[in-house]
């Protein structure tokens, strides 16, 4: 088959790899129909480190099953199923606790794992892992179905996260795939004011169709202080960072209330300074990666109704093929986030 593999920073080409089989008794073979590439995978593209170490790549896929293990009770052949982008077994404590993303026993597709921007992938314990989707190949729901894998269900998790309801200010530090979901779920929770930071037209644009009520251009000290000013001077109820680096963890920390919520769901490759802000102003520091396949069943049933459509973020359609020039167009920033048909 073949696959995307990463060989170096700035470096992504197919390649024909082995065909995937069974390795354990719960496992699936699942053929991918759509995958996507994600802001995080171009931390690895970049060179940064924030992906597993190894060469495949891609961890947001649906597919077909194709084949199942012995042990293998809830899926056969033939049926449509979504991947969050952590595969778990279902039973540790970290998965008792609805925390699959901390599971014992799991991973992320790609690295050293079959990755899912590639034509098939492995799936351990199958059964813990993949969600069967009542519909078929042919759907177009399936893009807005895609996005439960990872950006959707971490926008959804940021805002619950944030414990959003009616009459709060939210502000949304990033305008990526997961900053734009996150003011689609800060809007369906009934925020009476989204602030999305996003210099990017189109970007914006997509963010005000998806209930941001300002959008602003300014960064660091200069976004914390706008925030402020349109806020009577008392800061956000809450901020979601959804980069990652220090300038946005620090200006999520001065833009928030006192007694406010900063939630972090960008790749975490930085740190805070000091957690003196964070105690002396009672604020509430949450986040994390997000528990996608705890998710997936609840915002699986708002798309098929209708109610959720988070699938205009896909603004670049490609085939396998051509992967690589949907990375380097995402790295430019010239597309928000690639949907791959395979």
């Amino acid at each position: 088959m073949r696959a995307a593999i990463r060989t170096k920073a700035n470096g992504i080409q197919i390649e024909d790899v082995p065909d995937p089989g069974l390795v354990d008794s719960g496992d699936a073979i699942v053929r991918v129909v759509l995958a996507a590439v994600c802001g995080t995978d171009l931390w690895g593209y970049r060179g940064l480190g924030e992906v597993p170490p190894g060469p495949r790549a891609g961890h947001e896929f649906l597919g077909v099953v194709e084949e199942v293990g012995p042990t293998v009770m809830t899926l056969q052949p033939g049926q449509l199923v979504l991947a969050p982008f952590m595969w778990s077994d279902g039973t540790c404590a970290q998965c008792q606790k609805r925390l699959p993303t901390s599971c014992e026993e799991g991973g992320m597709w790609g690295g050293g794992h079959d990755g899912g921007q590639g034509e098939a992938v492995r799936v351990p314990y199958a059964d813990a892992t993949l969600i069967a989707l009542p519909m078929d190949e042919q759907d177009e729901r399936l893009s807005a179905v895609l996005t439960l894998a990872d950006v959707m269900s971490t926008g959804h998790h940021a805002i619950r996260n944030a414990e959003v309801i009616p009459g709060k200010t939210v502000a949304v530090i990033g305008d990526g795939a997961v900053g734009l979901c996150t003011v689609l779920a800060a809007s369906l929770a009934g925020a009476d004011r989204i602030l999305l930071m996003s210099r990017h037209e189109s970007r914006s644009r997509l963010g005000r169709k998806f209930g941001a009520t300002d959008v602003l251009a300014e960064r660091g000290a200069e976004a914390s202080d706008r925030i402020r000013e349109l806020t009577q001077g008392r800061g956000a109820d809450a901020v979601v960072d959804c980069v990652g680096t220090t300038q946005a963890v620090e200006t999520a920390v001065a833009a928030v209330g006192n007694g406010g919520t900063v939630v972090l769901v960008g790749a975490p490759h930085a740190a805070l300074k000091s957690t003196d802000q964070i105690f002396l102003r009672n604020l509430r520091l949450t986040g994390g990666l997000t528990p996608a396949r705890v998710l997936i069943p609840e915002l699986l049933d708002s798309v098929l109704t209708g109610q959720l459509d988070p699938s205009p973020v896909f603004d670049l359609v490609v085939g396998l093929d051509a992967v690589p020039s949907a990375y380097q167009r995402m790295h430019e920033r010239n597309s928000i986030k690639a949907l791959i048909r395979i």
